[in-house]
């Protein structure tokens, strides 16, 4: 039975009808492979940063798993520096702008260093300044990414990028997610030789969440442009330990369900802050509050 504080809460959203917060006990799932373009599995997820170096080789030493590829002035890059980490399907970038003056200049030339064709040097500046270390985009992998991205826009999405070519055909675009993160779609790649499939414990991305202010709106908006799925909710009372410190979250799932898309909000009113507050008053918006990983065996892994 819904407490007062949760009635408040449902009572004061707007925005998707169709979407009823039940909680976990009374949801009831369903697939009906309502996808709009085909998306196969999550492609990695990028952090925006200060320092990609420094922050890559934590994030190394902490899971384990080794820089595998680079680019930055060594490279030639002289508009960012990436570092990527990679471990079985699991892939992670962290990217960090190089100096303004040189940002400056380049805008000038008719050609860019940059290998990620849709960074934005501003952008990139103005995110770290406000949120520091952050996820600013998270990849999917898709049948045909131009199609994906004018399927999108046709059903209401806010474009961030227009499809483009970065190396062999591949092709990428970019849609505004929520707050300043991006859902970043590629086309399909070739399977990668078996020994570009080592993994270190980690094998893939489980599920990205994202710390919402409006968690019915932003369901509405997710779930209009791609067509995913309801796969799981929680609410206040279906999680032990954050009853003083509460949320609700819903998650949506393609047809595959291999991308979790988890979409949390604040509950107000508890005798303690929500966390999901106190994210967004720090981060300053919206954005990805964490992200799980999947593993075989979790205890070999940590050793």
């Amino acid at each position: 039975m819904e407490n007062d504080m949760q009635k408040q809460q449902h009572n004061n959203h707007g925005g998707d009808e169709s979407f009823k917060l039940v909680g976990h006990e009374n949801f009831t799932r369903t697939n009906p492979r309502s996808d709009k373009f085909h998306v196969k599995k999550f492609h990695h997820v990028e952090f925006w940063c200060s320092d990609a170096i420094n922050v890559a080789q934590r994030f190394s030493y902490g899971l384990g798993i080794p820089i595998t590829e680079k680019s930055d002035l060594s490279t030639g890059n002289m508009v960012h520096a990436s570092y990527l980490l990679h471990s079985g399907d699991l892939n992670i970038l962290f990217t960090a702008p190089y100096s303004p003056s040189v940002a400056e200049i380049l805008t000038r030339t008719t050609s860019s260093t940059a290998s990620i064709p849709t960074f934005n040097h501003s952008m990139a500046r103005s995110f770290s300044t406000s949120q520091g270390l952050g996820v600013r985009a998270v990849a999917v992998e898709a049948d045909d990414a131009e199609s994906a991205f004018n399927i999108s826009i046709s059903c209401g999405a806010r474009p961030s990028h227009p499809p483009m070519e970065i190396n062999d055909g591949i092709i990428i675009s970019e849609i505004e997610l929520y707050g300043d993160v991006v859902l970043r779609i590629y086309d399909e790649e070739p399977p990668l030789a078996s020994k570009d499939l080592e993994d270190f414990g980690i094998r893939r991305l489980d599920h990205v969440a994202g710390n919402v202010m409006n968690l019915p709106e932003v369901v509405k908006y997710v779930k209009m442009f791609t067509g995913f799925h309801e796969f799981s909710q929680f609410t206040i009372n279906d999680l032990t330990g954050v009853i003083e410190s509460g949320l609700n979250s819903a998650v949506l799932a393609n047809n595959g369900e291999s991308v979790l898309l988890n979409i949390t909000e604040p509950v107000h009113g508890t005798e303690r802050k929500s966390q999901i507050q106190t994210y967004l008053e720090h981060n300053q918006g919206e954005g990805v509050g964490h992200m799980a990983f999947a593993s075989e065996d979790i205890f070999m892994t940590k050793k």
